[in-house]
């Protein structure tokens, strides 16, 4: 898709859920709160380009990840270090740095913060890596995930470890992919039991680790779902993903919004565009079950953020209009996650009005 206009360019006022929008340029210092026609009606200045995203917390306050200087030896790959809370005002209520940070983060109803972090691997393990692009290690070995969950102080109180916890040998890394990172998780998800979900997008295996046993206590790979993004559990119990369709024995490269029961792997609701090669983002990109029952999509890599009825009929879109230099030295609009704020939820709190 190659816009030709940006901003708001669809607005069905019966159908889409009034509210503001939250996200951040993937190469700006900025996060941006939208109304519907798409004017900007707060901001905030982050201290340097998003490792990610930002989201807005209950209590109204600002929870983001800016990239920092040194941590591992790749560049991009949404990789943050610095996790900070600020008030509306922009005021630093609490932060913690972690350069080996990267894509998923979430502050936990106890105050403590889970994300995810990437180490290098040793030797024993990295022995045990099949598949991938051969010789395309790094320079300095191979980099894995771990997932980690410390208090508001930096205390470290748990931690699951790909080289440790996992069969690394049981799941090949896809054939296209290069074997310098196994296996790239962007998605961390809490769940209210404890358990934590995760989304490893160069293995396509979406995973719940058992909190207690540090185990897979369910499990779904899917080659078809192309390095998917951004899975979490619906309050009605089924999974829902961006499924980036890139990599896949589909005959034309495509994106998907699916969810699924877990318990049978059935799809419930899917979306995609028709003719289909007109919503796809290879990379980034997720999507938000809204209270109304309308979904929010975020197809990264045009920086397209729109809303969906469960007839899948569009009726809210908006094109980031503000493009910068990635590290790849070209120009994109590019935003890796969005959110949706009515005026009356506890984020926005009646600080402002539509």
């Amino acid at each position: 898709m190659r816009p030709r206009n940006f901003g708001v360019r669809v607005y069905d006022e019966k159908k889409a859920t009034p509210g503001f929008t939250l996200y951040s340029p993937s190469w700006g210092k900025k996060t941006s709160l939208i109304n519907m026609a798409g004017d900007v009606v707060h901001e905030w200045d982050l201290p340097a380009t998003p490792g990610g995203y930002s989201r807005l917390l209950p209590n109204g306050n600002l929870f983001m990840t800016t990239t920092t200087k040194g941590g591992p030896p790749i560049r991009g790959g949404a990789g943050g270090g610095l996790i900070r809370e600020v008030d509306w005002d922009n005021n630093v209520v609490m932060e913690h740095r972690d350069d080996w940070q990267h894509h998923d983060f979430h502050k936990l109803p106890n105050g403590n913060i889970l994300y995810a972090c990437w180490e290098m691997m040793p030797d024993d393990a990295a022995n045990k890596v099949r598949g991938g692009v051969p010789g395309s290690e790094l320079p300095e070995g191979i980099m894995s995930d771990y997932v980690k969950e410390v208090t508001p102080e930096g205390e470290v109180v748990w931690e699951w470890h790909i080289r440790s916890d996992m069969d690394i040998k049981k799941y090949e890394l896809h054939p296209l992919c290069a074997r310098g990172v196994f296996a790239w998780c962007n998605t961390v998800f809490p769940l209210e039991n404890g358990d934590v979900m995760i989304s490893l997008r160069q293995i396509n295996l979406v995973a719940i680790i058992d909190r207690e046993t540090k185990k897979f206590k369910w499990e779904r790979r899917d080659d078809n779902w192309g390095h998917q993004h951004d899975c979490k559990m619906l309050p009605n119990g089924n999974i829902m993903l961006f499924a980036n369709g890139m990599n896949t024995t589909l005959p034309h490269p495509h994106s998907r919004v699916v969810e699924f029961d877990p318990e049978t792997n059935e799809t419930v609701w899917e979306y995609k565009d028709d003719p289909c090669t007109y919503f796809y983002s290879h990379h980034i990109s997720g999507a938000e079950r809204l209270a109304s029952g309308n979904t929010l999509i975020c197809e990264g890599s045009f920086g397209r953020l729109f809303e969906v009825t469960p007839e899948k009929e569009i009726v809210w879109e908006y094109i980031n209009p503000e493009f910068d230099m990635t590290f790849f030295g070209e120009k994109a609009n590019w935003v890796f996650r969005a959110f949706k704020y009515t005026a009356d939820s506890p984020e926005i709190a009646g600080r402002l009005s539509l």
